[in-house]
């Protein structure tokens, strides 16, 4: 049966609930029973019809809560492909080197401009490493304890998960010197990123390797379910910028959940689930996971 799932970030009022109800039925999806994940937080609402009119119909809500609709059926996911920057971490590591080169404002605007879908994202982060040659690599190690941070609900999410099964992979076009110990931290099984090249402690302003990008992670997704032997409905990708928008739709095009994460415009177009109110554990009440089953 289809399913659709409400989650508030403070508080899911009763009307809000009623509202979704008389919108599925105005579409032609009758509601069927409702099922609090978490009381007064987020609630499931069965329904049959289809997903295309439920989402037309529940599309205005979106403003005050996050709304995801889906078959119930696979709703539990065995694959986590996410995005690091700004979606597993709070912030874009390139950018906060920058801040310690004295440049910070210079690269964080053409990382906007890149996660906004406006730039060739290889060029922007080639154009970006060059800015930062010369810059002493222990400022990396005092870059990761100032200033990484894991996103609310990021542990949760990737320990609940792979407590089940689920593999979970990291994948970014930031660099490994970053997303190996935030894999470390938060669970992740599996890592790909870019390497930044140093040379006599300092970075040189190249990569070391072939660049993570866009076309890269959709084929991380499509490699690790392969080699899992999953079907990718069974997949669930992650990311907030316009460079994860092709493993992305690639989730969504498989019947899988395929999420923006506080998502640029372009993004969320292409999800079939945005989350713009809460922290990462909305993932797990849209995999109708209950709060007392959560890795803590």
């Amino acid at each position: 049966m289809p399913i659709l799932t409400l989650i508030a970030a403070d508080s899911l009022e009763s009307g809000i609930i009623s509202e979704a109800c008389d919108r599925l039925a105005a579409h032609s999806c009758v509601p069927a029973t409702t099922d609090w994940l978490a009381e007064g937080r987020a609630v499931d609402i069965v329904f049959d019809g289809t997903l295309a009119h439920a989402r037309t119909a529940v599309a205005t809500l979106e403003d005050r809560v996050d709304v995801v609709v889906q078959h119930e059926e696979q709703r539990r996911k065995m694959l986590l492909v996410s995005d690091m920057d700004s979606t597993m971490i709070t912030v874009e590591c390139i950018d906060e080197l920058a801040d310690f080169a004295g440049i910070k404002p210079e690269i964080a605007a053409i990382t906007e401009r890149a996660m906004a879908g406006e730039l060739d994202f290889a060029e922007a982060l080639k154009a970006r490493v060059a800015l930062l040659a010369g810059l002493d690599a222990e400022m990396i190690e005092q870059c990761l304890h100032e200033r990484v941070r894991p996103m609310p609900g990021a542990e949760t999410l990737v320990r609940t998960m792979t407590a089940w099964g689920a593999h979970a992979v990291l994948v970014s076009g930031g660099f490994t010197s970053f997303t190996g110990p935030v894999a470390a931290m938060l669970g992740f099984a599996e890592v790909h990123a870019n390497v930044l090249e140093i040379e006599q402690g300092r970075l040189t302003g190249r990569l070391a390797a072939d660049i993570v990008d866009a076309a890269t992670k959709r084929q991380v997704l499509q490699s690790a379910a392969g080699t899992l032997g999953l079907d990718l409905n069974s997949a669930l990708a992650v990311g907030d910028g316009a460079n994860d928008m092709p493993m992305i739709a690639e989730a969504v095009s498989a019947d899988g959940l395929g999420v923006g994460y506080h998502p640029r415009p372009q993004l969320a177009a292409a999800a079939n689930f945005a989350v713009r109110h809460n922290d990462l554990t909305a993932l797990l009440f849209a995999q109708g996971i209950k709060p007392d089953a959560w890795a803590r």
